[in-house]
């Protein structure tokens, strides 16, 4: 295997189009105030380069869809670009040399599909599936759709652990990128979507971790957050201000989290206790709070704005999905999206939404 390595770069990537201007920029003054804000100040963004933004990402959400259909094997993903010169492109990759007929849309060429990347990139999320350990240095993979290759990340001095790793499972080598991170991806837990909440188990500590959305299952209400919060059974806890245990809120319904040197996903859902009526909407903090309007997948390069109860509102753009991510103590988790957005301990589970809500 002929290992190709770099330093790994946090680009924000969003997108552009040439159409008028008038209707970003009447989208962009039709924002949440707070999600507003929070774009330009996370991703740098002048009044006219968000106004471009809002409309790049309305036609990923309008063609991606249709244009992979279209495309069929030869798709090989699209993304939201960010050019140097603050404009944005949505951008849709192609196996086919044929031209891409789609208006606003860059058509680029790959040399492999995105069938092709998710399979080898299943092939190494299979080798745990059958009882392989990801090795010490290894910090996980993704499909990285502008570079249109299988990216594993690395700790400095763990290269050639991380080649023989990925040679077992026979992907060709022409699909894989090795990327050194400066760090290994760590759990967001120091123990409306974006509250606060906290975990007593009685052993001398509070844990905390941010509410994601409200989701009524089979009549009843409740929210979706991390699995890692808190196990099957456990109670939680308003968090009113920081490390101040409040109403009791609910049970931990479901909850699944990988156990050290296990693999699976991590996803949780809170029943609400009667008292309590969930809502659709975000908290915003030091600004109103944030109606969501809906649950459209965001494409590659979108740019996202989280809620949590440690830092509050954080922006940044996808980079990518279904990332297989394994944490400093020792669990591998399975479907992760890859984001700029920062966030600190007690974050985890928190609100992610786009500018359209």
């Amino acid at each position: 295997m002929r290992p190709i390595f770099s330093k790994v770069r946090l680009v924000t990537a969003p997108l552009a189009l040439a159409t008028l201007l008038t209707f970003g920029s009447a989208m962009a003054a039709d924002m949440d105030p707070a999600l507003k804000s929070a774009m330009q100040r996370d991703l740098g963004l002048s009044e006219l380069q968000l106004g471009q933004y809002i409309k790049a990402e309305r036609l990923a959400q309008q063609q991606e869809k249709a244009l992979q259909r279209q495309l069929g094997r030869d798709y090989a993903g699209s993304w939201i670009e960010r050019q140097a010169d603050g404009s944005f492109k949505f951008v849709v990759a192609t196996t086919s040399a044929r031209p891409l007929n789609a208006a606003g849309v860059e058509s680029r060429q790959a040399r492999h599909s995105l069938a092709s990347l998710d399979g080898a990139k299943g092939r190494l999320d299979t080798l745990l599936a059958q009882g392989a350990k990801v090795p010490k240095g290894v910090y996980g993979w993704y499909v990285d759709l502008p570079t249109n290759s299988v990216v594993v990340s690395v700790g400095a001095g763990s290269e050639k652990t991380a080649i023989d790793f990925v040679a077992v499972s026979g992907i060709a080598a022409d699909t894989v990128r090795f990327e050194i991170a400066d760090e290994q991806p760590s759990l967001r837990m120091d123990v409306l979507g974006g509250y606060g909440i906290l975990r007593n188990p009685g052993d001398g500590y509070l844990y905390a971790c941010s509410v994601g959305f409200s989701v009524t299952q089979n009549g009843n209400p409740g929210f979706a957050t991390a699995g890692h919060c808190g196990t099957a059974g456990e109670v939680t806890y308003y968090e009113p201000s920081q490390w101040t245990l409040g109403v009791r809120l609910g049970t931990y319904a479901a909850s699944n989290f990988p156990a050290p040197g296990q693999t699976g996903p991590d996803r949780a859902w809170v029943r609400l206790d009667a008292a309590h009526t969930p809502r659709p909407t975000v908290e915003g903090y030091t600004s109103a709070d944030v109606t969501v309007r809906g649950s459209t997948e965001a494409a590659v390069g979108a740019a996202v704005c989280r809620s949590g109860r440690t830092t509050q509102w954080r922006c940044g753009a996808i980079e990518a999905k279904n990332q297989t991510v394994n944490y400093s103590t020792g669990e591998t988790v399975l479907n992760l999206t890859r984001t700029t957005a920062c966030s600190e301990g007690g974050d985890s589970g928190g609100s992610f939404i786009t500018s359209a809500g």
